[in-house]
């Protein structure tokens, strides 16, 4: 039975003799049963307790016929958009509608609606009107309460109320989840479910709160008052933590939306249970005509051995949603996934990624988050390492080793993402010299984001300067190693904090060490994130200061147009950029040029093209030129 995937269809349901389903689980999401999707984890966590679990992956949301595929569950309905929120699946950062959908059958796009748990919601409410409908996920989680939309540019109220459903679990949902459903099957209505950690639900403004309150808000007023919103924004940031979180209110009229406070991370041994439950480990071969599901590629042959991170990036949601309180799994359980995947078809001896949120933390990034929680008012990393930090990589090296000795591994890699400060705060270089010499796939993806120290700052990075000293030691040992490998840095165009003049002070390090990326990310306001909540208000959420905000679509395409200078289609974009700033003489024949002069009247600045240097060179291809420079 556990090698089996869970039932999709009715026939599917009644070959394992179900008269019904306890709980109906739809996702946005094309069913793979793999523990990277938070639907395989949940509905596996909860057959592993007993319970019957359907699932309903991308139903058809035009009408309401396909959400009676079951029949009605005899507990309730589980409802996510799935891995990544809808709208961020459907629409670039300029909101236009994308061609590819990696969570879907052969990459097809359309398989799910906009606002996708809404919608879900809505349609199970006109198929069985009293169902029990559990909201989670994602798309959830970050919009628990009143947040700013980017692509309605407005506040919208907290989706519980949109979505009409009985309850929103927030954050990493299984252990809420699991506690729901022992209440369920024991008979308490699903309106009498109020105590539980890390859900949200909707009451009457008279009713009692079970948790201490650490603030209340009016829906209308957060919709006026942008500071009020800033306020309320770093209110729920700060009671993110399980240790030190309060429940928070929100006022709709009549209404009031009550957030309880987090559920505790989830410790090793519950860890290592959820990442061993009996996974196919395989989308459902239903898709294979269509080509499969294009996101197991990447995820098929790795391995996530962690939770939560300190580092805490304004632009990420990760800390808003995870929370900062890192655990990680065993050395014992990753080990027996690790053998595991050598006897899966396919597999040739590499491990793609021995990671998770952020690869090398495996512990709290200090000894007194395990009992007082994490600092509501201070970050780990930035602007420099807390002195209370516990920078120390030993034991992920133990667990890379372990990993690489177990029989058919020929080579493991580490490509979900390290923190470069995070390397050079541990005084012992053990682990960031066996990362070069054994984990790096030729390309090492490290993300400084921006090399302007008031924008890094805005982004909760730490100065350049820290980059600027990881990048020297990384030449210099991979020269000492005798390889041919190279860093290619992630960068983000228009963050709040960034002005024009910060984008050409970018465009000038890329120019001068040869660096232009094939692509660049345009900040995307999504919600959770402090850098969302700049965007909109204009302030720090945590500091209430001004933050320089690119509204201009204009001026966004000039920023993004400074990381890549050398497309001729950005030279008039660029030329502009720099006569605003007063930088001409970075227009030129020099070589420290960015840009050609504009072409005369029927005739060209330059026979040779628009831009100095060599347009459309790859990220990569120019990394190693520079590198090359360095390791000689």
């Amino acid at each position: 039975m556990y090698n089996e995937f869970l039932p999709m269809t009715r026939a599917e349901m009644q070959k394992r003799g179900w008269d019904a389903p306890d709980f109906v689980f739809v996702t946005g999401d094309a069913y793979v049963d793999h523990p990277t999707f938070g639907a395989a984890i949940l509905s596996r966590l909860l057959e592993s307790k007993g319970y019957r679990v359907a699932i309903l992956a991308q139903p058809d949301w035009r009408s309401a016929d396909a959400f009676r595929t079951f029949g009605e569950p005899k507990l309730g309905f589980l409802v996510t958009s799935g891995n990544i929120d809808s709208m961020v699946a459907h629409y670039s950062v300029t909101k236009k509608r994308r061609t590819f959908d990696y969570y879907s059958p052969g990459g097809k796009m359309g398989l799910r609606p906009d606002r996708a748990v809404i919608v879900y919601a809505n349609r199970i409410r006109e198929a069985y009107p009293g169902a029990p409908i559990v909201i989670g996920g994602l798309e959830a989680s970050l919009r628990r309460l009143a947040h700013y939309d980017y692509w309605d540019d407005r506040v919208r109220r907290g989706l519980l109320l949109d979505a009409k459903a009985d309850l929103l679990i927030y954050g990493m949902g299984e252990t809420a989840l699991v506690r729901i459903a022992e209440l369920l099957a024991r008979g308490v209505p699903v309106g009498k479910i109020r105590d539980v950690r890390g859900t949200v639900y909707a009451a009457s403004p008279d009713e009692r709160v079970h948790y201490p309150v650490g603030g209340t808000f009016d829906y209308d007023r957060l919709c006026a008052d942008r500071r009020y919103f800033a306020e309320c924004y770093a209110a729920q940031y700060r009671n993110t933590d399980a240790v030190t979180g309060k429940a928070l209110v929100e006022r709709y009229g009549d209404r009031v939306l009550v957030l309880n406070p987090p559920q505790p991370p989830l410790e090793r041994e519950m860890l290592d249970f959820v990442a061993e439950l009996p996974y196919t480990r395989r989308a459902h071969p239903s898709y294979a005509k269509a080509g499969g599901v294009p996101a197991t590629q990447e995820i098929e042959f790795s391995i996530t051995h962690n939770r939560g991170c300190f580092g805490a990036c304004n632009f990420c949601a990760l800390a808003f949603h995870q929370g900062r309180a890192v655990r990680s799994r065993s050395i014992e359980s990753v080990v027996r996934e690790t053998e595991l995947l050598t006897k899966l078809p396919g597999f040739k001896g590499y491990i793609s990624d021995v990671g998770g949120p952020t690869a090398d933390f495996r512990e709290p990034s200090c000894e007194k988050q395990k009992t007082m929680g994490v600092c509501p008012d201070r970050k780990c990393l930035t602007p420099r390492p807390c002195p209370n930090l516990r920078a120390d990589h030993s034991d992920y090296v133990r667990l890379l080793r372990a990993v690489e000795r177990v029989p058919g591994v020929k080579k493991v890699f580490i490509r979900s993402g390290v923190r470069f400060d995070y390397v050079l705060a541990d005084r012992d270089e053990t682990f960031l010299k066996k990362l070069i010499r054994d984990h790096v796939s030729g390309q090492l993806r490290v993300a400084p984001e921006h090399c302007a120290d008031g924008v890094l700052a805005c982004m909760g990075k730490p100065p350049f300067e820290v980059y600027e000293r990881f990048s020297k030691r990384f030449y210099e040992l991979t020269r000492a190693y005798g390889l041919d490998q190279y860093l290619v840095p992630y960068l983000i165009s228009s963050h709040p904090g960034s002005t024009l003049a910060d984008a050409v002070t970018l465009a000038e390090y890329l120019h001068r060490h040869r660096l232009s990326p094939e692509q660049v990310q345009d900040f995307y306001p999504t919600p959770g994130t402090p850098a969302t909540c700049m965007f909109y208000t204009g302030l720090d959420p945590f500091t209430l200061k001004p933050v320089y905000i690119a509204r201009d679509p204009h001026e966004k395409a000039m920023q993004r147009a400074l990381l890549q200078p050398g497309n001729p289609k950005n030279a008039a974009l660029v030329r502009e950029a720099l006569h605003r700033t007063h930088r001409e003489e970075l227009i030129g024949f020099g070589a420290e040029c960015l840009v050609r002069p504009a072409p005369k009247r029927g005739g060209s600045a330059d026979p040779k093209g628009e831009n100095p240097g060599k347009p459309g060179k790859k990220l990569h291809e120019n990394a190693k030129k520079s590198a090359k420079k360095r390791l000689r």
